[in-house]
């Protein structure tokens, strides 16, 4: 890359730390700039505004969980191999964050009843992985491995809540054992809407 490429590469780096532990409205220029001992007007000079700092930490972000839990995943046989894969790569994620934060997490309570461009992103990216997750479910239930009957938008429903209540608890409450609840819970689950037709 070069030079201003590097430059704009690191303040990103820095930016989504920042985010990830304060928020993306918590990110300003002024702090970035203290961070990366530059002068607001060279931090500026990379991005535009505010906002398309914000935006661009997000999507950095994206890229990041897409490399870390999306793509190892469909790697994996189609059905429930990939869907257990999409799990235990994303609960290993969240663990990750349990110091930092997670932006999907952190910004849909930031961004709930903020409309703006970049709860529009958000709410892509974050239907985006609903999608893929959605998708896993049904070939799980086409290749019968789970259930005929079962509702994937309630079973990645219930996932879903699986990965809140672990960022909660690991990170709030600082709960010990939370990480082994969420994937003792997550075997429940397969195990309730598995087909006892294939089990057996």
């Amino acid at each position: 890359m070069r030079k201003g490429e590097q430059t704009r590469a690191a303040i990103l780096d820095v930016a989504l730390e920042l985010a990830s532990r304060n928020g993306l409205e918590g990110l300003t220029i002024g702090l970035l700039a203290d961070r990366m001992n530059m002068s607001k007007s060279g931090v500026f000079a990379h991005f535009g505004s505010r906002e398309d700092l914000q935006m661009e930490v997000l999507k950095l972000y994206h890229h990041r969980f897409e490399q870390e839990v999306f793509f190892p995943s469909v790697k994996e046989p189609r059905g429930l191999p990939r869907l257990e894969s999409m799990f235990a790569r994303w609960v290993k994620r969240v663990s990750v964050e349990i110091a930092s934060g997670c932006i999907y997490i952190s910004g849909a309570v930031e961004y709930d009843d903020r409309p703006g461009p970049i709860r529009e992103s958000l709410v892509s990216m974050v239907r985006a992985w609903q999608g893929a997750l959605l998708r896993a479910v049904q070939q799980s239930v086409d290749s019968g491995a789970l259930q005929p009957g079962t509702d994937p938008d309630q079973l990645v429903y219930e996932m879903y809540g699986l990965i809140l209540a672990l960022h909660h608890d690991a990170r709030f409450l600082r709960s010990p054992g939370a990480l082994e609840r969420a994937n003792r819970g997550f075997a429940r689950l397969i195990e309730n809407y598995r087909n006892p037709v294939q089990s057996n």
